[in-house]
């Protein structure tokens, strides 16, 4: 039976995006099974996985708005046999057209339930934001991986994150957990990264993750060409750093 992980976190421009594609694809470039959903109406995670939205008959937005099952909606990825649920800006109008619909939070829960089993993984990629959509994303989630950058900000919405994690755990999703943290945007020449990385493993824990994603101007180019970091550039640090994360997550759940 497939795991189901959310990445998230309410703050945006933390390598939510960068970190749900290139974790996914080192996974499953590894040999594991993978789909990856995206739930964000920007659609990135779709763009940079070379999918384009436009040439697909359905997308997630049909499997929770008009109730298409999601194995009609599940699309080839180019890359390492993965599959997604591809997201376009159709998504924003979602969370109004749902205001009305009977226990709407477990939409994409009951969608992903018929087809986990075809899978080891399934990443979600959410909005930086706590809607309706988001909410699905955790209340379908076994756990999240949280992406935090290492910068002066990087505690900020951390506490926000994790009373909405204990909220919808308390409400919605009893076994939902923190899988782990990934501390993104990491430079080893400044105080400052080692500092904020000191600071969330007294937050965290354990549960921080050893591989650091550096700054990288490679893994910032990838998704303008519809490609993960190890397609687009394995030789970069960024994805020798994913791939290390990814392995890492593999050992965790093994």
């Amino acid at each position: 039976m497939g795991k189901i992980i959310a990445v998230a976190n309410q703050k945006g421009g933390v390598g939510k995006t960068t970190t749900a594609v290139n974790l996914s694809a080192c996974v499953a470039s590894m040999g594991k099974k993978v789909l990856i959903v995206d739930i964000d109406p920007q659609g990135n995670t779709t763009g940079g996985l070379g999918v384009s939205a436009r040439n697909l008959k359905y997308t997630i937005y049909d499997v929770l708005v008009n109730d298409i099952p999601a194995k009609d909606a599940v699309a080839d990825a180019p890359y390492f046999s993965m599959h997604i649920l591809a997201s376009d800006i159709s998504l924003a109008g979602a969370e109004i057209e749902l205001v009305g619909v009977e226990k709407r939070e477990f939409l994409l829960k009951n969608a992903l339930n018929s087809i986990k089993d075809n899978y080891d993984f399934i990443f979600i990629d959410s909005p930086p934001s706590l809607g309706i959509i988001t909410l699905n994303g955790l209340v379908a989630a076994d756990a999240v991986i949280v992406p935090i950058q290492c910068e002066y900000y990087a505690l900020e919405g951390v506490a926000q994150l994790s009373n909405t994690i204990s909220m919808v755990k308390k409400a919605l999703n009893p076994s939902l957990d923190i899988e782990g943290v990934v501390m993104t945007m990491f430079d080893g020449r400044t105080n400052l990264s080692l500092q904020v990385v000191e600071e969330v493993k007294k937050h965290f824990g354990k549960k921080v993750y050893r591989s650091l994603i550096p700054r990288n101007v490679r893994l910032s180019e990838a998704p303008s060409f519809g490609e993960p970091i190890i397609v687009f550039d394995r030789t970069a640090s960024g994805a020798a750093a994913y791939t290390e994360l990814a392995k890492e997550f593999i050992e965790k759940n093994s």
